[in-house]
């Protein structure tokens, strides 16, 4: 019998006994000294019955539960608001490192010893790289029992001098090392090992500072595939294709899409120049690139639907920015100290254009190839993206500025209204960062008219006037029009809201409105596939074509959590 079953099989008594003691004081000889007062983000990796996910929760601190067998549909039934659970088991923890999240506390009590000894120090990487810095790690390690008993629940032997030595490895401080007695069962005792991140850990935000602000540039094109690959990172996480230990790799078409979407506003609507040279004479621009000057950033968002001859020139399109992306910014962004040693890896493949109509779906784009990316970068790309981006720009901007003279003098007048210090149209705007609530607000009027009633997501009373659509994530801190996103609210609670991040009562409270709203206005209806489609890419571990609208929930919550801690941001009700 494995451990899993055994925790399946016997999921009643074992919550019980779980429950049955306090959680403080099982967790004695480390929380007083080194859990912070501060509630932070955690992860309960092997959570069991939930008892002390719920207990930080009940702290103030934000939760991820990981458990892999039955003790999980107990929990969820009492789960704390702030605690989210989900399936997943050391070591390889896919589902839970798919959500892009890094973590304050990551705790493993009573769960190390089912971790085979073959695996356990590309575990403890694993974890490692989960936490924020300065962040602990907690690992408890059974000591005694009975045989019989360690052996049917799946029990390894275990050495906390081999967790030291990972952790040297891995360059994490030892906190603390102690022992104490089992509270219920005689003959058991534990070890409680406490490890701290000192520092960031990775190197990613050295490494990117060095591409952005050191690397020599001759043209815009490392700033310009650094920025794509931070959008996309941040907002479309779904689009992974596949995921190792030290890689994530993406279609290298939507690279090229979003590459597109970067420059038709800077080179045809703003003619700002790219390179020394001026604007225009750019060798991947070609007539393809020229006939997208009226294509509507609608039209350009992933999900999309174009026909037989727009589908054809964006075919063509991404098929010169992908061949320019790999001649140029792939092979010259290389690791400091090397000329040689590249940061991404890229595989072109010419797709050839066809008459036929074409949906922007991951499988569209990957027929590009694909485009490889340090896991941890990927991981940082996202979760510094509201940091990274401005930075970004900021040297973009500059970097254009010191391009203008006599040689580019038809261009000198359009740097000054649009670039580094004076601009009302921004040309460094995203084309699809315009807020719309249109589609939805007339899927709310339209559903009224057929006799539905039309209920606020967050007071949960029925709108009689005009409502409001509200964008559940705020606009103004996260720029997602996705129909998911799209809530219908009562005008009074829509303007206290503001741009304020829903609190996790609040998405809990709400759960089953947004469930409703949903399944009403978007399941069987014109726009069924874009609503799937457009949760798959930007909400993480969504990993089916369909997924079900209770795990789309699920994923929101996994994202306001990421949100909340990428950004700080207020919540509602505060």
């Amino acid at each position: 019998m494995n451990s899993t079953n055994y925790y399946d099989l016997n999921a009643d008594a074992l919550a019980a006994r779980y429950d049955g003691v306090d959680p403080a004081d099982v967790h004695a000889d480390w929380a007083p000294a080194h859990l912070r007062e501060e509630p932070g983000f955690a992860c309960d990796i092997g959570a069991g019955s939930g008892r002390d996910a719920n207990w930080l929760a009940a702290r103030g601190w934000e939760v991820v539960a990981v458990e892999p067998s039955a003790l999980r549909n107990l929990a969820t039934e009492r789960a704390h608001p702030r605690v989210v659970w989900m399936e997943d088991a050391l070591p390889d923890l896919r589902a839970l490192r798919a959500l892009g999240r890094r973590f304050d506390l990551v705790l493993l009590s009573a769960v190390w010893m089912h971790v085979a000894p073959k695996t356990r120090e590309r575990a403890f990487r694993i974890l490692s790289e989960l936490l924020n810095p300065s962040g602990l790690l907690v690992i408890t390690l059974r000591r005694g029992g009975d045989a019989a008993e360690n052996a049917a629940r799946g029990f390894h032997d275990t050495s906390a001098e081999e967790l030291i030595g990972f952790a040297n490895h891995r360059a994490i401080a030892l906190r603390s090392h102690t022992t104490q007695p089992d509270l219920t069962r005689p003959g058991i005792h534990w070890e409680t090992l406490v490890f701290a991140m000192p520092d960031d850990g990775t190197g990613s935000l050295p490494l990117l500072r060095h591409v952005i602000v050191n690397d020599n540039k001759s043209s815009t094109y490392k700033l310009g595939l650094l920025r794509i690959l931070v959008r996309l990172a941040e907002t479309a996480p779904g689009l992974v294709i596949a995921r190792t230990d030290d890689y994530v790799e993406i279609p290298f078409g939507a690279v090229g899409l979003y590459w597109l979407k970067q420059y038709l506003p800077l080179v045809l609507h703003h003619r700002l120049p790219q390179r020394p040279s001026g604007p225009g004479g750019y060798g991947w621009a070609k007539e393809a690139f020229h006939r997208l000057q009226d294509v509507s950033p609608s039209d350009l968002r992933l999900g999309a639907r174009l026909d037989s001859d727009r589908a054809a020139t964006l075919t063509r399109a991404i098929n010169d920015a992908c061949e320019n992306i790999q001649r140029m910014p792939v092979r010259y962004i290389t690791f400091p100290g090397s000329n040689d040693r590249q940061l991404f890896e890229s595989g072109f493949s010419r797709m050839r254009a066809t008459s036929r109509p074409i949906v922007l779906s991951r499988e569209y784009l990957a027929r590009f190839g694909r485009f490889r990316i340090p896991a941890l970068l990927w991981q940082a790309l996202g979760q510094f993206a509201c940091w990274l981006d401005p930075v970004i720009v900021g040297e973009w901007r500059q970097l254009t500025s010191n391009w203008v003279g006599p040689e580019n003098s038809g261009s000198t007048a359009l740097v000054r209204e649009y670039g580094a210090e004076s601009y009302t149209n921004d040309p460094f705007e995203w084309t699809e960062s315009r807020y719309d609530t249109g589609i939805a607000q007339e899927r709310a009027k339209q559903l009224r008219d057929d006799g539905f009633a039309l209920t606020c997501v967050w007071s949960a009373t029925q709108i009689r006037n005009a409502p409001h659509i509200d964008h559940c994530f705020p606009w103004a801190r996260w720029r997602n029009n996705d129909l998911w996103n799209l809530l219908p609210a009562h005008g009074t609670i829509n303007l206290r809201k503001s741009d304020r991040l829903p609190s996790s009562s609040a998405m809990a409270d709400a759960r089953d409105r947004m469930l409703e709203w949903w399944a009403n206005a978007w399941v069987h209806s014109p726009q069924e596939d874009r609503f799937f489609m457009e949760a798959r890419y930007s909400l993480p571990g969504l990993d089916v074509d369909t997924p079900g609208l209770e795990d789309i929930f699920t994923a929101a919550q996994h994202q306001r959590a990421r949100l909340k801690q990428d950004q700080q941001l207020i919540e509602w009700p505060t």
